[in-house]
């Protein structure tokens, strides 16, 4: 029986691929900051394990407790929605630091065990808005982007050692709490950049009948990325992320 451990999991696409490998008879590792095992349904393959991805010591201490694994997913993240000059270098620095250095960092930790075994997947979650330069989502897109060539990168160096490496690509997915979450982390609006901003939330609005993405189409995806040797480097999950994938220029 094969293990798989995924970041993130408190709610939203970790928490439903978590379930979706666990209804196919895997063992699950779900890591969340805060440990809330009854957001899942009780099992014997089922462990849960705290996890900061910002903090080194978070990180030791779960793979001192994983043990060995044959799949990671970085799926932990944060979003962030705002003008950039709204934006405080504190909070640009906090979103890189949970979106791209904790999936390097988490990486890192957990390289050595695969190399030794030479097997194992790593599947980084990226985001939709990598496909096309959209207003509001500069610092959230710059750490996706960095993530989507960290793993690109590392798919070429990995490959010797048998371990492969995937990119999932969600769209947009109103049923999570990400958006939300995204609007909520302290940057204000330049009186100068108001009407603008309005504007683009208008728009939204109207537009919001069109495509999305639902959490089952991420663990689908991931899980084609861990189960179908075929797969291709890059997934998107989504109708609306599988829509920007094919007119992407």
């Amino acid at each position: 029986m094969k293990t798989i451990l995924i970041t993130g999991c408190s709610s939203g696409f970790g928490l439903d691929t978590a379930r979706y490998f666990l209804e196919r008879g895997w063992k699950v590792i779900a890591t969340m900051r805060t440990p809330r095992e009854d957001v899942l349904p009780r099992s014997e393959h089922l462990r849960v394990i705290p996890l900061d991805v910002t903090q080194p010591q978070s990180i030791h201490a779960l793979v001192e407790a994983a043990g060995p694994i044959d799949v990671l997913v970085n799926n932990a993240g944060v979003g962030l929605m705002g003008v950039f000059e709204g934006t405080s270098m504190e909070t640009v620095r906090s979103t890189f630091e949970t979106n791209t250095l904790g999936a390097m960092a988490v990486t890192h930790a957990f390289l050595p065990g695969f190399r030794q075994r030479k097997a194992g997947h790593i599947v980084n979650v990226s985001s939709g808005t990598t496909f096309k330069p959209l207003p509001l989502l500069a610092v959230y897109t710059a750490s996706k982007a960095a993530l989507n060539a960290f793993t690109e990168s590392l798919a070429l160096e990995l490959q010797p050692l048998n371990v492969r490496v995937s990119l999932v690509i969600p769209g947009r997915s109103p049923e999570t709490p990400f958006a939300q979450n995204a609007q909520s982390r302290g940057v204000t609006v330049p009186e100068a950049y108001a009407g603008f901003v309005r504007s683009i939330f208008e728009q939204r609005t109207a537009h919001a009948s069109g495509p999305v993405t639902r959490s089952l189409d991420v663990a689908e995806a991931i899980w084609r990325a861990v189960n179908d040797p075929s797969a291709p480097l890059r997934l998107p999950a989504g109708a609306d992320a599988v829509e920007m994938a094919g007119t992407r220029t």
